[in-house]
């Protein structure tokens, strides 16, 4: 078999791979296709995924078939304010009959970390994570130790202005390689959704029963494993990524450092995750090479999160979805009035 039939059989796999995951995923979430596209981008290429939405759009939920659906090892942390940074690393505890410590792993050890609510915790119980998400290792007090591979962290947040919530760092938000924004469900998808919940029935526990919820409905046996995942993530490698690709990446990224309406630009993590995401996105979907369709698809979860609005142009009512579309235009096209004066067109 020579390489490039192998390498189309590897992309092929790990379509339908994709697929499956999919499939299984749509059995209990109505909808959020685009979402379960964005989970698998970021479990493919191993980068972070925040998902912001209001409360009750099966956030939680998704993350928890998505690890069910691949047999991965998952733990959920629910954010408060009173959580300490050891609540998700772990700590040092001492032993009484030894007069030693010894190490007690926190829930970070694991393949895929839900970090449900994170904007509810403190900036401090925050940046716990930091080390975690970018080095995949965790210090605690003396030691030094390494997560499990793969290491996934998938975070949700309420809209910042509930209250009860703070706002994440900067130097947190660019570690996650894409933040998708849910969205409330169409009619035809929500009709589905109480169709659904009325079918679950009750579940009977010792002598009494509990009303089942969709979380009871995730009993199924998982249609992949870490080996096929790994297979993808390595398979996301071949993806053929061409030098006009890559440069389109560069010229977006460097508009956003220089438009006006921006404090602050996309970093050099925002063009290596359009790159990456662009790979995985094409092999979902079955192709050997992307296309500027995966770059139009994928920008608004890379880079928005990534930039932050001048106080002249929040004064003026400028948003980053404006600023995202002035960026995407192609070169030489006219500029509305928002990118030379900071202001929308009327």
């Amino acid at each position: 078999m020579s390489d490039s039939t192998a390498a189309a059989a590897a992309i092929d796999r790990s379509a339908r791979f994709a697929t499956a995951v999919r499939s299984r995923v749509a059995e209990v979430v109505v909808g959020q296709d685009e979402v379960v596209e964005r989970l698998l981008v970021a479990l493919f290429t191993g980068g972070h995924l925040l998902l912001e939405g209001v409360p009750g759009l099966a956030k939680t939920l998704l993350v928890s078939v998505l690890a069910k659906s691949i047999d991965l090892d998952s733990k959920r942390v629910q954010f408060t304010v009173d959580l300490l940074p050891s609540d998700i690393t772990g700590s040092e505890i001492l032993d009484p009959r030894s007069g030693e410590f010894h190490v007690v792993k926190g829930p970070a050890f694991t393949n895929l970390l839900l970090a449900d609510e994170i904007n509810r915790a403190a900036p401090k119980v925050q940046s716990a994570l930091l080390e975690a998400m970018q080095e995949r290792k965790v210090t605690i007090g003396s030691e030094t130790l390494p997560l499990p591979a793969p290491f996934l962290v998938v975070a949700t947040q309420n809209p910042i202005e509930q209250s009860g919530t703070f706002e994440l760092p900067e130097a947190q938000l660019d570690r996650f390689m894409l933040c998708h924004r849910l969205t409330y469900p169409t009619r035809d998808e929500e009709r589905e959704v109480l169709a659904r919940n009325a079918r679950l029935g009750v579940k009977r526990l010792a002598k009494g029963a509990v009303v089942r919820s969709e979380f009871d409905v995730l009993a199924h046996e998982p249609v992949g494993t870490i080996d096929d995942l790994v297979a993808a993530m390595e398979t996301v490698q071949e993806v053929f990524v061409s030098e006009a690709f890559t440069d389109h990446c560069l010229e977006l990224v460097t508009r956003t450092r220089e438009h006006p309406a921006l404090d602050l630009g996309a970093s050099p993590r925002a063009g290596i995750a359009l790159v990456k995401a662009a790979r995985a996105r094409a092999l979902i979907q079955g192709r050997h090479y992307v296309t500027p369709e995966d770059l139009f698809a994928l920008a608004g979860d890379v880079l928005l999160h990534r930039i932050r609005l001048s106080y002249e142009a929040l004064a003026d009512g400028v948003t980053k979805e404006q600023v995202l579309r002035e960026v995407l235009r192609p070169p030489g096209a006219t500029l509305p009035v928002a990118s030379r004066q900071g202001r929308p067109h009327a």
